[in-house]
């Protein structure tokens, strides 16, 4: 489409979208297979297959394309529902092979394993992974566990210490050997059996005694 009072092309909202959508697949295969220090815009450009011109119209630099990788993350990692029809049990089993299936599903941590390299000499990078990926995760689960205390369906004081419990139950003997690159993806029956395990073991300590 060409603007007439300036003669210049103008790109539509989904072409844009296209275009956009292009430039983080291919930056995500490079920071997966290079690292971030090892990735250069010359090099996601040529995995995006675009221009270098074409990738500094959308991010003026390799930390802003991550932390857009990032921001998709947590748009994925905060699209469990919880159901108020079904019980707590049920709910908390859905949640745990949701998570889990999601942050070791396969080529899922690169983005986790990037972090955690420049963290130290970018910690404003892992602050705002943190903050919007694993604290909005668990403060999903924090207000669902809120609304079964006010229910008198659970006995908890500290709802978002319960939810980090449950977070890190759930993780056991799956997210360091996947994150470490030690063990394949886990299956769905192998994360079943542990989420399961940790909805047992959360109920038994906070579930509500007749």
């Amino acid at each position: 489409m060409i603007d007439m009072a300036r003669n210049t092309p103008q790109v539509t909202q989904d072409e844009d979208s296209s275009k956009r959508r292009q430039i983080l697949d291919g930056a995500r295969k490079v920071f997966m297979d290079l690292g971030f220090d090892g990735a250069s815009m010359g090099e996601i450009a040529r995995a995006a297959g675009v221009s270098k011109g074409t990738l500094y119209v959308y991010f003026s630099d390799k930390i802003g394309l991550f932390e857009a990788i990032v921001e998709e993350e947590t748009r994925t990692a905060l699209l469990f529902r919880f159901d108020a029809t079904r019980d707590i049990a049920t709910n908390l089993m859905g949640f745990g092979e949701a998570y889990i299936a999601l942050v070791c599903r396969p080529g899922g941590g690169s983005a986790i394993r990037t972090v955690m390299a420049i963290a130290e000499r970018m910690p404003d990078v892992g602050r705002r992974y943190y903050d919007r990926v694993l604290e909005g995760t668990i403060g999903c689960l924090t207000t669902y566990l809120r609304g079964r205390v006010a229910a008198k369906q659970l006995a908890i004081e500290d709802c978002q210490l319960a939810a980090s419990q449950f977070h890190l139950m759930c993780q056991a003997t799956l997210f360091l050997p996947f994150i470490f690159q030690a063990e394949p993806a886990p299956s769905p029956d192998r994360i079943r059996k542990v989420v399961g395990s940790a909805v047992r073991m959360f109920l038994a300590n906070y579930g509500v005694k007749d």
